[in-house]
């Protein structure tokens, strides 16, 4: 079953998210899906279905819902890169939010994780760093490690510094060709989370860049996203599993 809902997001902001649940009476795990940059849009949508199909309540809020309610999702993008992305605390307060409702559910389990890809792998790897989460998925997050470039659309600051309060273990999916980010700020981050003894795993794939999930792009990688899916619901199942 999936539909439209309203959170209470942020500072108790009423915000839209996608929720989608399998048809059981449970207790089944939930994810919030972060969508990535180019905003709440039908490919992350499916994908929150693509959990409720193996048996995970999922919840993607919708991060540029204050820019613009109703919009489409390229003018929602746009409005939200004119204003260099979303605050972090706003989406700490949204994940919060999207996470309390999927415990709420009847069928909860009361287990909670969070996946991202792009924009959304580094404010997964922030939420798993800020809030109380049973799991964490970062597919090719950029600017956990570095900052972005002057001019880049996404002017954030790099979240490695909190890795100390990260309280969950994490699933890291990278492309070795990718530049956002570079093998090099994969690297980086694995070699903090070893010093700080955390809980993790990264996987890095030959030919792949960015984006190698998205089925409608260029990027798409098959053997590396196919392979990607295993891996997290292996993830999950440990982590999420009633």
């Amino acid at each position: 079953m999936s539909e439209t809902v309203k959170i209470n997001g942020h500072q108790g902001d009423e915000v839209e998210a996608y929720l989608a649940r399998p048809l059981t009476p449970g207790p089944v795990g939930g994810v919030v899906v972060i969508h990535h940059m180019p905003g709440y849009d039908e490919s992350t949508k499916e994908m929150v279905r693509r959990f409720a199909a193996n048996g995970y309540a999922a919840i993607c809020p919708n991060l540029y819902w204050r820019e613009a309610p109703g919009a489409s999702p390229d003018d929602a993008a746009a409005a939200a890169r004119a204003a260099g992305g979303v605050p972090d605390e706003r989406l700490l307060g949204d994940v919060a939010g999207a996470a309390s409702y999927l415990r709420a559910l009847s069928s909860s389990n009361g287990k909670v994780g969070v996946i991202g890809h792009c924009s959304g792998g580094r404010q997964s790897f922030l939420a798993a760093c800020e809030l109380d989460l049973n799991a964490a998925v970062d597919c090719y997050g950029a600017f956990v490690a570095s900052a972005p470039a002057e001019g880049f659309p996404l002017q954030v600051e790099p979240v490695i510094s909190r890795a100390e309060k990260l309280d969950c273990p994490v699933l890291g999916l990278f492309g070795d060709e990718d530049q956002y980010p570079a093998p090099a700020e994969v690297a980086t981050l694995d070699a903090e989370l070893k010093r700080l003894g955390k809980q993790f795993e990264f996987h890095s794939y030959e030919g792949a860049g960015h984006a190698f999930f998205a089925v409608d792009r260029p990027s798409y990688r098959p053997a590396a996203a196919v392979e990607g899916w295993q891996r997290i619901f292996e993830f999950y199942g440990k982590h999420l599993a009633a």
